[in-house]
């Protein structure tokens, strides 16, 4: 039986759109997003396989946000409000028991279509509550403006997104970075250096139903939203012998091609005099283990980056408007870049004109990419390397 594959190839420049929000660095910016040093080395300890001490916050500094039950409510009712684009379904539940709730937006919510999947992950860490904030201002804005404007409506048409507004509501409620067992859910996840973390039942159950999330649907693509520093980040956030050093993984030139996106599209992310061009890559700044980024490449498929969205872990939420409109455009461009750029396509049968499961890989990168019969395949691929690499697809062994 021969094998078709059908793909197209876009191209889309790291200019970007007449739309990118990005503008120069003030001094008068608000304490959440001034550019300013980074956490040091020194505090690496915070991104060990181990859990780290709780952090403790004080209620004052939560006052402007949502309450998860706040957030709950305002998931329910976009749901109402945009029935027609949207889906709310929960993956699981957290220690405590609160639902982690999840936002689809696409034009056929629900179904299996020959489209990318995207998800966006926040507030991961409880104490790094920004992320759930922006989430659920991304979904409300592709919801007023995908009839006017023409990035929310590529999204829609184009793109399942899934929104995943808190991973740790239970570290929220606690104002604690780990969840309700003192556990850190981004050192949390099996690691391709340290088998400690290798029995699946012995996971968190936030940790467990993002794994099993991953297990349902094929997602092309994913960012989280954390906090404390301004930056971009990509794997791998590991190395084997625990030194601090530039660790590519084979796919570098791809993930430093979806830092720059979102980071070129910000306010002034690119702007860092401390990380060049906004981007870096995690084990060149400090090593973790047990990290969700690694985790969904290695086992999912999924090409996942550590976003850093604010220098102030919880700034006060006067400053959300600002972080929204400084994020804004990031968010959006990263998620059509799934359409926007690279090759995408299915593989097809020359004998029954049906598609099949198989998988595809490119010469000179040692990472294979598989894809469902109905599910689309993505490649973040630069016209260089198209120029000097072969395309190969496989068909499902037998």
């Amino acid at each position: 039986m021969k094998i078709f594959f059908f793909f197209h190839l876009l191209v889309f420049s790291l200019s970007f759109s007449s739309s990118i929000a990005r503008g120069p660095l003030h001094s008068s910016l608000p304490s959440g997003i001034r550019n300013g040093s980074r956490i040091s080395y020194s505090d690496s300890v915070r991104r060990q396989l181990f859990q780290d001490k709780p952090s403790k916050l004080s209620d004052d500094r939560a006052k402007g946000y949502m309450t998860n039950s706040d957030l709950e409510k305002a998931v329910k009712e976009f749901g109402r409000r945009c029935s027609n684009i949207s889906r709310i379904y929960s993956i699981g539940k957290s220690v405590l028991g609160v639902p982690l709730w999840v936002i689809e937006i696409s034009d056929k919510p629900g179904e299996e279509e020959p489209e990318p999947a995207f998800k966006f992950i926040g507030n991961v860490h409880g104490d790094e509550p920004v992320g759930r904030e922006l989430l659920l201002r991304l979904a409300n804005w592709i919801c007023d403006h995908y009839m006017k404007d023409s990035l929310a409506r590529l999204i829609v048409e184009n793109i399942h997104l899934h929104i995943l507004p808190s991973m740790n509501p239970d570290g929220y409620f606690l104002r604690s970075r780990g969840n309700a067992n003192n556990i850190d859910l981004n050192r949390d996840f099996p690691d391709q250096f340290f088998p400690l973390n290798n029995d699946i039942n012995a996971r968190q159950p936030e940790t467990r139903a993002v794994m099993n999330w991953l297990r349902e649907i094929q997602f092309a693509a994913s960012a989280s939203l954390h906090g404390g520093a301004l930056v971009a980040n990509y794997p791998w956030d590991g190395t084997e012998d625990k030194r601090r050093n530039y660790y590519a993984c084979p796919d570098d030139d791809t993930f430093r091609f979806m830092a720059s996106v979102y980071s070129h599209s910000h306010h002034n992310m690119s702007l860092s005099k401390e990380f060049p061009g906004g981007i870096t890559n995690g084990a060149f700044w400090y090593p973790i283990y047990g990290g969700m980024q690694d985790w969904n490449y290695i086992h999912a498929g999924c090409f996942e980056l550590t976003l850093e969205i604010s220098e102030n872990k919880w700034p006060n939420a006067n400053e959300l408007p600002t972080l929204w409109e400084y994020n804004k455009m990031s968010l959006l461009n990263l998620a059509a870049s799934l359409v926007k750029t690279g090759i995408h396509g299915r593989i097809f049968s020359s004998d029954s004109g049906m598609p099949l499961p198989g998988s595809v890989t490119i010469k000179g990168i040692n990472y294979t990419v598989s894809s469902q019969p109905f599910i689309y395949l993505v490649f973040y691929c630069s016209l260089l390397l198209l120029g000097s690499s072969s395309l190969f697809c496989c068909p499902p062994a037998h």
